[in-house]
C-alpha cells in the first residue's frame, strides 16, 4: 500500500482565495481592476484560485463528467483505436506517462497510474481521435467552446493583474493553445513510488479544474507542506502553469501539485488547460523586469514549450524524445 512521503494537513479555508466573476460578467465598471487586484494576490502567493459565479451551467459540466465515465468503460479495443500521438489527440492508456518534465516529481519515476483522452484545440496539433459515442463530440467541443470564453474573459483581468491594459495579450490569445483532458484515476493499491499522478507543475497559462465529488488533488503552495484545498461546489479550482510564472519573470507561481485516489471508488478529472497561440513568444513581460530584476529566462514561443513537455512526458507515445532539462 502507498507509504505517506510528506505530511498532509487540509488548508486554512482562507489560504486559496476565490474570485467572483459575476461583477465581470456584468460588465460592471472597475470589475476588471478589481478582480485584477485579487489575481495578482492570489498568483504571487499561492498559485491557486477559484472562481465562482463563472457562467458555465453545471448541468454540462456533469454531462461531460458522465460522458467521461462511459468513455472510460468502453472496450479495450475501441479505446486502442483512437490512441493520442505527437499530432492528435485522442486516448493516453492506463500507466503511458510518467511525468519527467518535472524536476519535482522525485528521484524514483514511475508511471502516472491513470488513463487519459485529450481533445485538442489550437496550436500544433493536427485534429483529435473521437470515440464511436453517441453525442461525444459536440458535447465536448461545446464544453471547450464554453471554457475558451470563460479563459479569454480571464485573461483581461491578467493583464490588469501585471499593470498592462486590458488587451494586451488580445494577439497572443486569438487562437488559444488548449487542451481537455478526461482523466480516469482507478481504485489500486498505491506502492511506495507511485501516483495517480506525480507531483509536478503545469506547462500552460491556465488550468481550469471543475469540483470534483471524489478528492485526490493535493497542492503545494510556497510555505507549505502538501495540502488538501477545499471543497467548493460548482466551482472551477485554476492554477497558473510554468509558462505564466516564465511570461512574468517568476512574480506568479506554478505551484506543484499531485494526484492520487485513494478512495473506494474510482475517480474521474477534467483539467482544462489554456495557453497562448502556438507561435507566441513568451518573454519577460515589460512590467516584470528592472534593472534589479533581469529576464531570468530566454524567450521561447510556446508552441516549443509544449513540444518538449508533451515529449518529454509521453516519448513512448509520440515518439520524439526531448533534453532532459527545459529550453
Amino acid at each position: 500500500m502507498w507509504q505517506a512521503c510528506d505530511m498532509v494537513t487540509t488548508v486554512p479555508s482562507d489560504l486559496i482565495p476565490a474570485l467572483d466573476l459575476s461583477m465581470l460578467r456584468s460588465d460592471e465598471p472597475g470589475a476588471v481592476e478589481q478582480l485584477g487586484r485579487e489575481l495578482k494576490r492570489a498568483l504571487e502567493d499561492v498559485g491557486f484560485f477559484f472562481i465562482t459565479n463563472h457562467g458555465i451551467a453545471w448541468e454540462l459540466v456533469e454531462r461531460v463528467y458522465d460522458n467521461a465515465r462511459v468513455l472510460h468503460a468502453l472496450p479495450a479495443e475501441q479505446l486502442n483505436s483512437i490512441i493520442m500521438d505527437a499530432d492528435h489527440g485522442g486516448y493516453l492508456t492506463y500507466a503511458a506517462g510518467t511525468s519527467y518534465a518535472s524536476e519535482i516529481a522525485g528521484k524514483v519515476r514511475t508511471p502516472n497510474l491513470n488513463a487519459a483522452f485529450f481533445a485538442h484545440r489550437g496550436g500544433y496539433r493536427s485534429g483529435n481521435r473521437w470515440p464511436e459515442l453517441e453525442g461525444f463530440r459536440p458535447l465536448v467541443e461545446d464544453y471547450m467552446d464554453r471554457l475558451v470564453d470563460l479563459a479569454r474573459g480571464m485573461v483581461r483581468v491578467l493583464a490588469s493583474s501585471l499593470e498592462l491594459c486590458d488587451d494586451y495579450f488580445e494577439s497572443h490569445f486569438d487562437d488559444p493553445s488548449c487542451t481537455l483532458r478526461l482523466s480516469h484515476y482507478p481504485v489500486v493499491a498505491y506502492g511506495e513510488h507511485d501516483w495517480g499522478l506525480a507531483p509536478h507543475t503545469d506547462s500552460t497559462i491556465f488550468t481550469f479544474l471543475p469540483y470534483n465529488e471524489v478528492p485526490g488533488l493535493e497542492i503545494r503552495p510556497a510555505g507549505h507542506e502538501w495540502i488538501v484545498p477545499p471543497q467548493l461546489p460548482s466551482s472551477f479550482l485554476v492554477n497558473s502553469g510554468d509558462m505564466l510564472k516564465r511570461w512574468t519573470n517568476q512574480r506568479f507561481r506554478s505551484t506543484a501539485h499531485r494526484v492520487r485516489n485513494q478512495a473506494n471508488v474510482d475517480r474521474y478529472a477534467m483539467p482544462f488547460f489554456f495557453g497562448a497561440r502556438d507561435d507566441a513568444l513568451i518573454e519577460a513581460l515589460p512590467t516584470c523586469v528592472s534593472e534589479e530584476n533581469p529576464p531570468r529566462q530566454r524567450p521561447i514561443t510556446y508552441g516549443d514549450y509544449q513540444r518538449w513537455f508533451l515529449n518529454r512526458n509521453y516519448a513512448k507515445v509520440t515518439g520524439e524524445q526531448a533534453e532532459a532539462s527545459a529550453p
